[in-house]
């Protein structure tokens, strides 16, 4: 994956995938691997109505 997508429903399931299947431990190192500001992100997808579960790792 080159970039990760724009569609709000696809980011969703690409970043819990990245996190359950081991790709990446933490929301952060995901982050980090694609240049995205955490806080744009977690912002834009709270907008969407998803927020982020530490213990869980994913998005709901």
């Amino acid at each position: 994956m080159d970039h990760l997508p724009h569609d709000i429903p696809m980011l969703v399931s690409a970043i819990n995938f990245l996190l359950r299947d081991e790709e990446f431990d933490t929301l952060d190192e995901i982050c980090y691997a694609y240049n995205v500001d955490r806080s744009a992100l977690e912002t834009r997808l709270k907008h969407a109505g998803y927020t982020y579960n530490e213990i869980t790792k994913k998005f709901w």
